[in-house]
């Protein structure tokens, strides 16, 4: 494996684990510093907001500007953003609009590093001789072990000092990934010359026009929703509700982690032999709603444990294949703008899940939020098996009728450059996907 995949990887780890400590740091601050789970939510959406909107229409940026280029700043970027959270609550004091405003910048800049980030990832492949199905699935894996680490030490961390130190050590990992990133990744190639909305429009059009990759991106759509209502707001009110302390949340996490890992090293052995349609349905369905009924019906904690580790388990098999699969299907030189668009639907869940969290636990209660979350939860997650289109995972060589009728546009004559560059995934084949982050 060359060194620029290992930097890469190794930047994202440092990253992710970081960013997983923030994720559960961030939302227990809201919720001590103000007593409110519907401010713990909105905090949430501020965050996500801007990190969507980047997926949505900063595609087209990262192919002019190049993708390591913006990749080293939003690092350095966040780092400060971070940093400026504990440096402000323990100096001259943090309202919750600065605050709101620091979570926005962070999203804003979020969303470019991980964008940017994604556009390196196939090149850096490339030049390393690994199967793409394979380096997906070790991508898969370090977000896993991120989360196996950086969520149990958050809720120590937290309960042995508190939740502003961990964020200053969330700002030291974004400036490690910038140093790594910038001296070990190698350049992706730039898209220049094309205008911006040109661009971004052909990346939309290709998401559209793509059935599986469409299919998958709304269905993700839902999924991420409630997956960021059940972290933001669901389990730390069940952390400090239920069981009265916030290490019991971040062990919780950790075992999630623990399981997603142990899957994760099981796919990335039997990857190539697995249907990637049976892997994707069959993980999803165990991994989703259970996460949700289980802590409506028991407050026994090693139960609700025992099903965190079921679920990583399960997960750890779906994002390798959606990464994989739409890699393969997306030519390179799309990837940006194809990678963001179909992200911005994806993601675009992830604002709202926090808002809606926050709402349904204050007006209802935490234990009807889960039952409501789990049901959705349930019915989006049976809809690979009632719809034809799924199955298309396992033909990487089918482009779909999307790509077809493209084609007769084309032949119509109301195929317009921007649109010619759907051809080359039309003639190199390749699976269709959506990108599912999180879980």
């Amino acid at each position: 494996m060359k060194r620029g995949l290992i930097g890469l990887f190794v930047a994202k780890a440092v990253s992710a684990v970081g960013t997983k400590m923030s994720f559960l740091a961030v939302p227990w601050f809201v919720l001590v510093t103000s007593g409110s789970a519907a401010r713990t939510g909105f905090v949430a959406f501020a965050e996500m907001l801007p990190y969507v909107l980047v997926c949505a229409f900063g595609g087209p940026v990262i192919d002019r500007l190049g993708a390591r280029r913006i990749g080293v700043i939003a690092d350095l970027g966040s780092a400060l953003a971070v940093a400026a959270i504990p440096i402000l609550h323990r100096g001259p004091g943090l309202s919750f609009p600065v605050l709101v405003a620091l979570v926005a910048a962070l999203g804003l800049l979020r969303g470019f590093g991980d964008s940017a980030k994604r556009v390196l990832l196939p090149r850096a492949v490339e030049i390393s001789g690994v199967p793409m199905t394979r380096a997906t699935s070790i991508q898969d894996g370090i977000f896993r072990l991120s989360t196996l680490l950086g969520a149990p030490l958050a809720g120590v961390l937290i309960a042995a000092f508190d939740a502003p130190t961990v964020l200053l050590i969330d700002a030291a990992t974004f400036l490690v990934a910038s140093v790594l990133v910038g001296s070990l990744v190698p350049r992706a190639e730039k898209v220049a010359g094309e205008p911006y909305l040109r661009a971004l429009k052909a990346g939309w059009r290709f998401v559209r026009r793509d059935r599986l990759i469409l299919a998958v991106a709304l269905m993700i759509f839902m999924t991420n929703l409630l997956d960021q209502a059940y972290a933001a707001v669901l389990m730390p009110v069940w952390g400090r509700d239920v069981v009265g302390s916030v290490t019991a949340v971040g062990l919780l996490w950790g075992l999630f982690g623990a399981g997603a890992v142990a899957g994760n090293v099981v796919f990335t052995v039997l990857a190539p032999k697995l249907p990637r349609y049976t892997t994707f349905a069959v993980g999803f369905l165990i991994a989703g709603a259970p996460r949700f009924v289980v802590p409506a019906l028991t407050d026994e904690v090693w139960i609700v444990c025992v099903m965190a580790v079921v679920s990583g388990f399960a997960i750890a098999g779906v994002n390798p294949v959606l990464g994989a699969a739409q890699y393969e299907r997306v030519p390179k030189e799309m990837h940006a703008r194809v990678l963001g668009a179909s992200m911005a639907i994806s993601w675009g869940g992830i604002p709202l899940g926090g808002l809606i969290g926050g709402w349904v636990v204050e007006e209802l209660s935490l234990t009807a939020a889960f039952w409501i979350f789990g049901a959705l939860y349930l019915a989006t997650t049976v809809t690979p098996f009632l719809l034809p289109v799924w199955k298309e995972m396992d033909d990487p060589v089918s482009t779909g009728d999307g790509h077809e009728d493209a084609e007769q546009d084309e032949g119509h004559g109301g195929y317009r450059e921007d649109e010619q560059q759907v051809a080359p995934a039309i003639a190199g084949g390749g699976g269709g996907s959506g990108r599912r982050l999180g879980g």
